[in-house]
């Protein structure tokens, strides 16, 4: 059965020629059996189901190659002011911790995390998570394309005062994990839902020891999946690993040999010539670009504690693929596109460091790049039928000179209409159809509760959560 969208306003179609995207007005898109078929002008062939585009934009659904449903819709609220003044400001050691999803919130979580995504355009997204009961059923369910990224690492991280961060060390539980992993993996490709791929995901690089490193670097390689690891995200990170190496994380990362273009660096932001990490080298971002690793860039949640990239433009422009991932609250692909743009151009104090096609294509084809997919993040012939119909005719979306422009920086997810994944439709006018997103935002919301009751005793000087997070107003 052929589904055609007849003459919309507007197609943002796939030019093969020039290997890019170009807007195409009064375009026709036309999927079978899970592809797009055609991508033009004028359809002659036949069609079983017809949608009528006028009145709609339609866009390549967005990737997402960065992303903890697991356990970020869990700390809305909680975290939006929190950063340790004696670690750097980051929240990783001494309050993330506190705040984790119990194993019954996070079914919850996930939903919630997963129906923000499809809201805001995002068709594929990569889980970092660690593994979970009923987790592949659980993103199935959400009728989203997902590469699962089970974490598994050699120790856990630690502050017993607040300014020092300290390990705990289990490497025969690392490697235990890790092959865990892997066979997760295996059933992942296997599921029935045909939407689920994998990628290996070594936690973090100060919480790996280099045999596992290298283990799952080997194995990733063999089994022909990409590789992310969280590096180069704080301050307190790249001393660690100068400290017991003599290299910054990227560059300790280059000496083992695990980086290439099946490489995901989630964040990048504290390379060698970082202001807050200055080093007496100056390689490290060419040895991004030179490799073709991937910088997985989530402005949002360094952006909370007074920190970010410096910055998105100077990457791309020195070579550098870049993907973009919600690692935080809230999962809206949209709003961290244009967080992004803002940030890159405040940071380079001009704002032609970086175009809105170099967001775009990031949240397209450079995920798409990085996952090994080239058959996503493109409106062609022969591509998976992920896209979204935008409403063109939205006030926010008014006026319309440049209509991508518009919705990043103006209507963002309130222009959303419809989604397809898969030839599939998971959104219709604004809902999601595959989960009950209101649902499991109030079960959330109870569940934050029961988080809330436990963080004091789980707090290495147990203080009151009022303490931790003073709400913006007295309670009376």
């Amino acid at each position: 059965m052929t589904t055609l969208i007849r003459n919309a306003d507007l197609v943002v179609a796939w030019d093969s020629t020039e290997k890019r995207h170009a807007y195409l007005p009064g375009g026709d898109v036309a999927f079978a059996d899970g592809k797009l078929t055609f991508v033009g002008r004028n359809y002659d062939g036949p069609a079983e189901e017809v949608i009528e585009g006028k009145g709609l934009m339609v866009m390549p659904g967005l990737v997402n190659i960065h992303s903890h449903p697991t356990s970020e819709p869990m700390n809305k609220g909680l975290l939006d002011e929190i950063g340790s003044p004696g670690l750097y400001n980051s929240s990783l050691y001494e309050f993330m911790p506190i705040f984790r999803s119990d194993a019954e919130a996070v079914p919850d979580c996930v939903r919630v995390a997963l129906g923000e995504l499809l809201l805001s355009g995002v068709t594929t997204l990569a889980d970092l998570s660690m593994a979970h009961p009923g987790w592949l059923d659980l993103l199935a369910e959400a009728g989203m394309r997902v590469c699962i990224a089970p974490m598994f690492r050699s120790a856990r991280w630690y502050t017993k005062n607040g300014h020092v961060v300290e390990y705990e060390w289990d490497e025969k539980a690392g490697v235990k994990a890790m092959q865990e992993a892997f066979t997760l993996i295996e059933r992942a490709e296997q599921h029935p839902s045909g939407l689920l791929f994998g990628m290996a995901c070594p936690a973090q690089i100060d919480t790996c020891s280099p045999e596992l490193l290298r283990d799952s670097r080997d194995e990733a390689r063999a089994r022909g999946i990409s590789w992310q690891i969280h590096a180069a995200q704080s301050v307190v990170e790249f001393h660690e690993i100068t400290r017991r190496h003599g290299f910054t994380p990227i560059q300790w990362l280059h000496e083992q040999g695990l980086l290439d273009e099946r490489a995901i660096i989630g964040h990048g932001i504290f390379l060698d010539d970082h202001p807050s990490t200055r080093w007496h080298t100056d390689r490290d971002l060419g040895i991004l670009a030179e490799t073709g690793t991937t910088v997985a860039h989530c402005p949002t949640v360094f952006a909370r504690r007074g920190i970010t990239l410096k910055d998105f433009g100077r990457y791309k422009r020195n070579g550098v693929n870049l993907g973009v991932g919600t690692d935080t609250y809230p999962h809206n692909m949209l709003d961290e596109l244009r967080l992004v743009a803002y940030l890159a151009r405040t940071q380079a104090g001009n704002p032609r460091t970086m175009t809105t096609t170099d967001v775009f294509d990031a949240a397209t084809i450079g995920g798409a790049r990085a996952l090994g997919r080239d058959d996503i993040g493109r409106l062609a012939p022969g591509c998976r039928a992920d896209f979204v119909l935008v409403d063109a005719t939205h006030p926010r979306m008014q006026p319309a000179y440049d209509p991508v422009r518009s919705l990043i920086y103006a209507a963002g997810d309130r222009a959303v209409k419809d989604v397809f994944v898969d030839g599939r439709q998971v959104v219709r006018d604004g809902e999601v159809l595959t989960i009950d997103f209101r649902k499991a935002a109030l079960s959330l919301a109870e569940a934050q509760k029961r988080v809330v009751g436990n963080a004091t005793a789980q707090d290495w000087a147990h203080r009151p959560v009022e303490k931790i997070a003073p709400p913006t107003f007295k309670w009376m």
